[in-house]
């Protein structure tokens, strides 16, 4: 089993095992990412990799998965885009108990 170093962003260089790494490939744009715990803080961490990164890691035993975007991406858009404001009023009103209806909600 290879070890590699990767960059916690707490605690800075770490040294993992490979199978400490994961590996992960989008189908549809060719993005390549690892993902690993720190082995000393325990933080999840992710970084990009490129073409060159994934296939080091994955030929020195890290284990791959491959993903697609969601769906919903190529899905038609109508309306105006979504403002800062939009955001900010739902968010008020998820937090207001007032606004859900008690009948619809998960928790009950």
């Amino acid at each position: 089993m290879a070890k590699v170093r990767a960059s916690c962003p707490d605690c800075g260089d770490v040294e993992l095992d490979t199978d400490q790494v994961q590996v992960r490939v989008c189908v549809d744009d060719g993005a390549g990412s690892y993902a690993f715990r720190c082995p000393m803080c325990r933080v999840a961490a992710a970084k990009p990799a490129d073409a060159r990164v994934v296939h080091l890691l994955v030929s020195w035993g890290a284990p791959l998965t491959m993903w697609r975007l969601p769906a919903e991406l190529d899905e038609a858009r109508h309306g105006p885009p979504l403002t800062h404001d939009d955001l900010l009023s739902f968010h008020l009103e998820l937090a207001d108990d007032r606004s859900v209806p008690r009948s619809s909600r998960i928790d009950d």
